[in-house]
């Protein structure tokens, strides 16, 4: 066991499986102390169950470490001022506040329910609100905080199925770097974790939401087979636990407002939103103009979801016709 957290108060949301349970465990193993929440539900949300959070806070303790289970539901205010209030009834302080616990309802957007939509946004985005909320109340009063949010290349990027997911997931980017700067002149860090790894969640992606997938990351063309390779492929959940960790350590008090990709053994830092490339005039553009000059800001830019090239599009090309001989 280490002893970068040695004294230091955590509260990890989803702690009772995958990503949380692994950066639960690390945690412990560095001297902290952990609340342990998770509502212990399926992936869809449903079925409610005080078995994971149990469970890992039992496995801390059998390894000598300090944890005790709690149970909320984040997306109820009420349940993240109780787990703020059991960090500080039980072990005194609060100074982590880690925010993985998340839900799928994945459907397109064109037969997306209100409910599908409501339940993952009210998870996601309002529990990171639920949780973030009275742990700043405690952080701000002391002078320090280390807050770790999980937003997720579907919010980022987008992913086809996710409105619902990839909304909440790009509010939490957003709240990320708000509450940086709400937060920061006093003493607390507030970063976020864009995880790659095999967890529950991915594992209920079918094979074709999968392959549709790749070739929109591909720009409409399925991915290439990789080669064959001796490397492990590295996406156990708990390969996103150093980085999430170290985020919370005095050694990372000046890492403020950033976003980082973690997936096995990489790393990333990722690339703030900022111009990308600009025109401009002194004065209001004409449709006339624009139709010179926006095609010239959109070279080499890809559509993420081109259709495909036998469906008529006004405005498309029309590509030139071979020669007749």
């Amino acid at each position: 066991m280490g002893n970068r957290l040695e004294g230091k108060v955590a509260i990890v949301t989803g702690g009772g499986r995958g990503i949380g349970r692994g950066i639960c465990h690390l945690l412990a193993e560095e001297g902290c102390r952990v609340v342990v929440n998770d509502y212990g539900v399926a992936v869809d949300g449903t079925q409610p169950s005080t078995g994971p959070a149990q469970e890992v806070a039992d496995e801390i303790k059998a390894k000598g470490g300090e944890a005790v289970p709690n149970f909320g539901d984040v997306s109820k205010v009420e349940d993240g001022e109780a787990m703020v209030k059991q960090a500080l009834d039980t072990f005194g302080r609060l100074d982590i506040l880690i925010n993985v616990a998340g839900i799928l309802r994945d459907r397109m957007i064109f037969n997306m329910t209100e409910e599908e939509w409501d339940a993952v946004i009210a998870v996601h985005l309002r529990g990171h609100y639920c949780t973030i909320k009275p742990a700043s109340v405690v952080m701000r009063q002391q002078r320090y905080g280390r807050i770790i949010n999980f937003t997720s290349i579907s919010g980022l990027r987008g992913n086809p199925g996710q409105a619902n997911y990839g909304a909440a997931k790009a509010g939490i980017a957003g709240l990320t770097r708000v509450v940086a700067r709400d937060l920061g002149r006093y003493g607390v860090t507030c970063n976020a974790i864009s995880p790659g790894a095999a967890t529950r969640m991915t594992a209920t992606v079918p094979a074709r939401t999968a392959e549709l997938r790749a070739r929109v990351a591909g720009g409409g063309t399925p991915a290439p087979a990789p080669p064959p390779t001796t490397v492990p492929a590295m996406r156990e959940p708990e390969y996103v636990a150093p980085m999430t960790v170290y985020l919370c350590t005095d050694a990372a008090w000046n890492i403020n407002g950033k976003i980082f990709y973690v997936s096995g053994g990489t790393i990333s830092l990722a690339y703030e939103e900022t111009p990308y490339r600009t025109i401009w005039k002194p004065g209001m553009w004409t449709l006339d103009e624009l139709d010179i000059f926006v095609p010239q800001l959109m070279q080499d830019v890809v559509n993420p979801a081109p259709p495909p090239p036998d469906l008529n599009i006004p405005g498309r090309p029309v590509p030139a016709q071979p020669a007749q001989g």
